[in-house]
């Protein structure tokens, strides 16, 4: 399924693998114009029931399998191997997420394709990376997240670790998963070689968590939860509104902090020696936060927001997904896709990120019915 679209349409992608991580990179690159070819067991992936379900079928899998073919081979049996490697004789990009080992014990590893394609880029997704002392071992995005130190710095102060709410060790891999493909891409383009990337879960987490190792070793200050404040910096939080809604609101630039004393028509508070300067609103950053709530349940979300937006006061409501389905920006900026599920259901999804300006990605088709391209597979064998 090649497209005319899209930065990467001259891009063939084989999707080995299941669940989130690594088909999450498979539709990156898809929303970017590459042909991705998914692999699946004749169980099918289990991502085709998890979830929200609509009729028995997963609502999630229209969208991390869109714009994918579904080819099914049976990954434990030699005829099913072969029918891989004959895939992988044309493809420009590998993907898969099994426990480091498996794929090599298939006769699907790097070395076993590369033969047949010298410029082939294999990307490979694991809990820790395919090498140390843990690399053998099974890992899921949340055990990734618990080693790689987001958990512990997120929920209440006063609470036990929590995760986000979505899968963000898993989306984190499968980002930098693309991130190393399009950089081994690059670098073919100058060499010519393929090569392999290492996609470790806990190590994509551990890559955003900004100077944590620093600030522990050398200035003896180990992050911690902190619910939805960041200490020493205020105003920056989510504040009640007359009408239930939250609104967020980041003034603790010395000018922004101005001008939303200025909308609260509180002047004073900017010469306030509690709030005169940055330091001094982060230490009292719980009176400050007090003062400002008490202003804000006084108005409306709405209202709210549209005084702080004349006054140059960085600020916005906090979205649920109700929210974004009828947020103007949201259409404006193409966020909101509608697709055809293969039931007959009509569903939204995200758009493609980010926006390319002369070659844009696309939505093309929702997640394919299970073994749906079959055909794909010999008339690749043969021409290779």
């Amino acid at each position: 399924m090649r497209t005319q679209n899209g930065p990467l349409h001259h891009i063939r992608v084989l999707e080995l693998g299941s669940l989130i991580a690594g088909p999450f990179a498979g539709q990156l690159l898809g929303d970017y114009g590459a042909e991705v070819i998914k692999v699946e067991p004749p169980t099918g992936d289990p991502m085709r029931t998890w979830g929200v379900c609509h009729e028995g079928q997963g609502l999630w899998w229209t969208s991390i399998a869109r714009n994918k073919s579904s080819v099914v081979l049976d990954l434990r049996s030699s005829e099913g191997q072969a029918a891989a490697r004959r895939l992988a004789v044309s493809a420009d990009i590998v993907i898969e997420n099994f426990r480091p080992g498996q794929v090599e014990r298939w006769g699907l590893g790097y070395d076993d394709l590369v033969a047949d394609n010298p410029g082939l880029i294999m990307v490979h997704v694991s809990g820790y990376g395919r090498s140390g002392p843990r690399a053998a071992e099974a890992g899921f995005g949340s055990i990734g997240e618990g080693m790689g130190g987001i958990r512990h710095t997120t929920g209440p102060a006063d609470g036990p670790s929590s995760r986000t709410g979505i899968s963000l060790g898993d989306s984190l891999s499968g980002m930098f998963a693309v991130i190393g493909a399009l950089a081994a891409l690059a670098e073919r383009a100058e060499s010519g070689k393929g090569q392999e990337v290492d996609v470790a879960l806990y190590e994509a987490v551990a890559a955003l968590m900004e100077s944590s190792l620093a600030d522990a070793e050398v200035g003896g200050v180990v992050r911690g939860r902190t619910g939805g404040v960041l200490p020493g910096v205020a105003p920056s939080n989510a504040y009640p509104t007359l009408d239930g809604a939250e609104v967020l609101i980041a003034g603790n630039a010395q000018t922004v902090f101005t001008r939303l004393c200025e909308a609260m028509d509180r002047p004073d508070l900017v010469t306030d020696e509690r709030f005169a300067t940055h330091v001094d609103r982060g230490r009292n950053a719980e009176e400050l936060d007090a003062l400002i709530a008490g202003w804000t349940a006084t108005l409306t979300a709405d209202d709210l927001l549209a005084l702080l937006a004349e006054a140059g006061v960085p600020s916005g409501r906090v979205y649920t997904a109700l929210d974004a389905l009828t947020d103007p920006h949201y259409l404006a900026r193409g966020m909101v896709q509608r697709l055809t599920s293969t039931s007959g259901v009509d569903l939204p999804t995200t758009g493609v990120v980010p926006a390319f300006s002369r070659t844009p990605g696309s939505i093309r088709t929702p997640g394919p019915a299970l073994g749906s391209h079959d055909h794909l597979v010999e008339p690749l064998g043969q021409e290779a």
